[in-house]
């Protein structure tokens, strides 16, 4: 875990406009920066950068956040993936948090296993376009592949050489560890030596989402009958074939934009279709789907479309993912590519546009299309029919979130139809399955409370990695958190994050015009977390409750007072909603103070001991008014005289309240 203080560290040198800049060309427009957004297709640019506020916000699509937020967003990074790019970038050393011996070993070997996979890539690269073998043998092939030099570079391709200990000795030369280079599956021991693995073969290297080389694929050149056509990296401390998708990383952002996502079989597919200008593609590299897989699609879109060869085994494959596909809630097309073809032939053959097209006009939703092959298939046998039926309704039982119901509800009209049987009886089958599902996730869920209750000693996986346990930030919502009736909620949060280390006393008009000269008086953050009324108390937003929570728990530790902690939270929604408070003006805070409450109002940075005691006031004044009415309605209800009187007692004293604060503070009471 990264310490708090290398956070502090990062935090002090961020550069929202250097960053951002690296990714979306920016101009300087007055104070901000402008630009066209990465996240949405716009021909005029409405995505702005404020250096001052350390956000960015696009007016056209909404999204807003600050540098981490938008590494996040745009790179697909976890906010522990976020802050090692920017520690790296700024040139700060992470200090990590105390873990055990055995976790600091696994983070080392994982490390090394990086720098040798890049090291390997590298020297496959070099080999290929350097040597007399590479640019015969490996370019050659990528060359009739149709493949340009751009191309390869851009996917890192390379070759190894065709003898015995060529990469071996390269890489023991430079001081990497025999066992962890066998680790990797680059060489292996062979008659007690080690050996290329990989000789004599073309390398394409797989990258996870950020871009770091996780392992390679290499294809053999020549047909042998005891050689497999690619080899695969083994699995290991950074590789997991399930958790993996070839492409992902030059895929993400065309996936992103175009909310599509296409998934073939072959690494060639991929580097094909992507020199073609259709980049939202990724492959499985020959494996079955795996819900990992599902779900790092699902970072991206919820649109997958399947394209496989026309053929029966392509058929197979596709329809192999599909429930676990309905069940993490894609929607799932599939295109069958014509029979003798693939993608990458196929794209060469009709182009980029003639392809587009070619998927547009053939995509056909996954369960109707498995319905329909399935039906072909089991003819008139009854008894195949009716195990058809069962797996069609559990199919569609997957589909049990509460925005699919629509979905799931036109699914079984459309099966019902196609099977010829009664609607009714499919919704009872299918809701059959959904019960024995709920049945069995319970059972399972009571046994593994059970077990946890027995076993508790020693910290939890999210303990030792709680990187990979982070909360998903939340989807959508965020823009209207602050409506008008939390306004004030809003200032309050907004004063503390701008002003909380700030003096704070009753003062002349010109010592609160010239509030700086007050150091080491009593601090704003002092003065509201004094008041006489808690200050969660005064809040109805859960949003805003949380964030005076965090910023109470900071105080009371005595750390600095940083809204830049705040604003690069890790957790996602403090950051994202503070991103949103500290976006609006300076001087909207004191603007409509003036008119309604008859006070002078001084604007700017200046106007923060007004503010605060206006925002305060009015806060505190609500909840009296929210108390007065319940004790109003309290009084009403009651069924005897002395619960009446300690009623009419509580509405004198609330109203007595009231009038002390109007008259202390000079303001007029909102009505």
């Amino acid at each position: 875990m990264i310490s708090q203080n290398t956070i502090q560290q990062i935090l002090n040198r961020i550069d929202i406009v250097e960053i951002v800049g690296s990714f979306v060309k920016l101009k300087k427009r007055g104070a901000n920066y402008l630009g066209l957004c990465p996240f949405h297709n716009e021909k005029s640019p409405s995505f702005t950068v404020s250096g001052s506020k350390e956000i960015f916000k696009c007016f056209g699509c909404g999204k807003s956040g600050n540098s981490i937020n938008f590494l996040m967003e745009h790179e697909k990074y976890s906010y522990v993936e976020a802050l090692r790019w920017l520690a790296q970038k700024y040139n700060v050393e992470i200090e990590e948090k105390e873990v055990s011996p055995e976790v600091k070993l696994q983070q080392q070997l994982a490390d090394s296993l990086f720098i040798i996979n890049n090291f390997a890539r590298d020297y496959f690269v070099k080999t290929m376009f350097e040597t007399e073998e590479g640019q015969n043998v490996g370019l050659s092939y990528f060359e009739e592949r149709g493949f340009s030099e751009e191309t390869v570079r851009k996917f890192q391709l390379g070759y190894c050489l065709n003898q015995r200990d060529a990469f071996v000795k390269a890489a023991l030369g430079k001081g990497y560890n025999a066992e962890y280079l066998q680790k990797t599956g680059l060489v292996a021991m062979r008659n007690e030596q080690l050996a290329d693995n990989y000789r004599g073969r073309v390398i394409f290297p797989i990258h996870n989402q950020s871009g770091k080389v996780l392992g390679f694929g290499a294809r053999i050149l020549v047909k042998s009958d005891r050689a497999p056509k690619y080899i695969n990296s083994p699995e290991n401390d950074i590789y997991v074939k399930s958790k993996v998708l070839y492409g992902t990383y030059f895929a993400r952002h065309a996936i992103d934009k175009l909310d599509e996502c296409f998934l073939v079989e072959g690494y060639t597919d991929v580097v094909s279709l992507h020199q073609a200008g259709i980049e939202n593609v990724v492959a499985s590299s020959g494996t079955s789907l795996t819900t990992d897989q599902l779900r790092l699609i699902k970072k991206y879109t919820n649109n997958l479309t399947i394209l496989y060869d026309g053929d029966n085994a392509g058929v197979k494959a596709a329809l192999r993912g599909l429930d676990m596909a309905i069940e993490e809630g894609l929607n799932v097309k599939l295109a069958l590519i014509p029979d003798k073809e693939d993608p990458d032939s196929y794209v060469r053959k009709v182009g980029a546009e003639g392809f587009r097209q070619f998927i547009a006009e053939n995509k056909q939703d996954f369960i109707l299309f498995k319905l329909q092959v399935s039906l072909k298939e089991a003819g008139n046998d009854t008894t195949k029919k009716s195990q058809l039926v069962n797996e069609i309704a559990e199919t569609i039982a997957r589909i049990d979130k509460v925005e699919d119901f629509t979905k799931q509800q036109d699914y079984i009209r459309q099966c019902s139809q196609l099977l010829k049987i009664d609607e009714e009886g499919m919704v009872t089958l299918v809701n059959k399955y959904i019960r024995d599902r709920l049945t069995k996730q319970a059972t399972q869920q009571s046994k593994q409370q059970s077990f946890q209750e027995q076993d508790s000693d020693g910290p939890s996986l999210a303990e030792l990695y709680p990187e990979h346990f982070q909360d998903e930030a939340p989807s959508s919502g965020t823009e209207n958190l602050f409506n008008k009736d939390e306004k004030q909620e809003r200032e309050l949060v907004k004063i503390l994050l701008r002003f909380g280390d700030k003096p704070y006393l009753t003062l002349s008009e010109e010592e609160e015009e010239n509030p700086d000269n007050l150091e080491g008086k009593q601090t704003v953050a002092d003065y509201i977390f004094h008041l006489p009324y808690d200050f969660e108390s005064l809040a109805d937003s859960e949003v805003v409750k949380k964030i005076l929570r965090e910023y109470k728990s900071q105080y009371d530790q005595g750390s600095p007072l940083d809204k830049k902690w705040f604003l690069y939270h890790q957790d996602a929604e403090i950051a994202q909603n503070v991103a949103q408070i500290l976006e609006d003006k300076e001087a909207d805070l004191s603007a409509n103070w003036k008119d309604r409450f008859e006070i002078k109002t001084v604007y700017g940075d200046n106007a923060y001991l007004k503010d605060t005691r206006s925002t305060t006031s009015y806060l505190i004044l609500r909840k009296i008014k929210k108390l007065i009415i319940e004790n109003q309605q309290e009084g009403e209800r009651a069924e005897n005289f002395a619960d009446q009187m300690a009623c009419l007692e509580m509405a004198v004293h609330l109203k007595q309240i009231e009038r002390d604060l109007t008259l202390q503070l000079g303001m007029v009471i909102f009505k």
